[in-house]
């Protein structure tokens, strides 16, 4: 197939050539068979828009040449005229003429191959969003479905539905579970992200105190503090806090990033640490900071924080899956926010988020 179609287009350029030399051929003898008054020259532009739709760039730079010798030419030949100003002046136009008419078909055919191009890289991207949704629709069926029902299963081992568990298997059954939920919780958190570059994030607005979001966030991550024995308070910058609570958002993609936020610094403070959710807000928006007293990051990772699947190079980063700070980031900017993280002094991170207040909290 790839010979006859190489074999089809050596043919069309022989004949493409054959056209432009007939051509060439034909003006020729009406330029210099006209009296000089009448130029002719401004007939090359056929072959010169020829050799630009079917030929190289190369070929068509050497039609325009040969076209303007030719124009220039007819100056001298059949008899001289070089002495006639004004058919000096008509040929040099006529030259002229025929260097833009060569530029405008190069460009032109330069913008057509770039259009080509751009078809050509739309039709990839078509074809790798549908890679990708066939991605996604495996790794929903193949990973997502089988650890669900691995989970159901060692739960039931551990009610003991199939006979009695010693205390040291209900460790172990218990330890596989956890397990198979962090694994489950990560294919979980990749489709939501796949799916919110792809298709965007679609939220359910309705008015919403952060406070009670804040406070549901710390009763789920309640045991994960408990093993690793953190203490997580709750504070306010003013005594009247409870009137700028309310914001306009999705209660549960806003509880997914209190909870990503303080998982994040739960897993970051040393055992007998402190986590601290404090509350700010000004005149238009509500702020939250989520302060922990354990290892900071080091400066060249902050401006990289929220990039997915970027867990930077130290011991705090790398205990994520680099999915986490950059779904929160998502909903944020979804809710129309801006989220951001940095270091404490003298040690320690921030991680903080600020969304636009409820409009009747503007006005109380």
């Amino acid at each position: 197939m790839a010979i006859l179609k190489t074999r089809w287009s050596q043919e069309q350029h022989f004949y493409t050539r054959c056209l432009i030399v007939g051509l060439f051929a034909l003006i020729v003898i009406l330029d210099f068979w006209t009296p000089p008054p009448y130029a002719l020259g401004f007939l090359y532009t056929a072959p010169i828009l020829l050799a630009s739709s079917r030929l190289s760039r190369s070929a068509t730079i050497q039609v325009t040449v040969m076209a303007i010798g030719l124009t220039l030419l007819n100056v001298f030949l059949p008899k001289p005229e070089w002495h006639n100003s004004t058919s000096v002046i008509n040929r040099l136009l006529m030259a002229l003429a025929l260097v833009v008419a060569g530029w405008l078909s190069d460009r032109n055919l330069r913008h057509e191959e770039a259009i080509a191009r751009h078809k050509t890289k739309l039709q990839a991207q078509k074809q790798l969003a549908s890679a990708r949704e066939d991605f996604v629709s495996t790794l929903t069926h193949d990973l997502k479905t089988p650890l669900l029902g691995a989970i159901e299963t060692l739960k039931s081992l551990q009610q003991e539905k199939y006979g009695a568990v010693t205390a040291a298997q209900q460790k172990v059954l218990a330890a596989i579970t956890r397990s198979h939920e962090n694994s489950l919780g990560l294919i979980e958190t990749l489709l939501d992200v796949y799916r919110n570059d792809t298709e965007g994030l679609k939220l359910k607005l309705a008015p919403v105190k952060l406070v009670d979001l804040a406070e549901e966030a710390i009763a789920t991550v309640s045991g994960l503090a408990s093993k690793r024995q953190v203490n997580i308070t709750l504070s306010y910058a003013e005594l009247d806090f409870d009137r700028f609570l309310c914001v306009t958002g999705d209660p549960l993609q806003l509880l997914r990033v209190f909870t990503n936020l303080l998982t994040n610094a739960i897993n970051n403070c040393s055992r007998g640490g402190n986590v601290e959710i404090l509350f700010e807000s000004d005149a238009a928006y509500q702020v939250v900071k989520i302060l922990d007293n354990g290892r900071g990051m080091a400066p060249d990772e902050l401006p990289r924080l929220f990039e997915r699947f970027y867990q930077g190079d130290s011991d705090r980063q790398s205990m994520g899956s680099g999915l986490g700070l950059y779904l929160t980031r998502q909903i944020i900017e979804a809710h129309g926010g801006t989220v951001w993280g940095n270091n404490r002094s003298p040690g320690g991170a921030l991680f903080g988020f600020r969304l636009p207040l409820h409009h009747q909290s503007k006005q109380l």
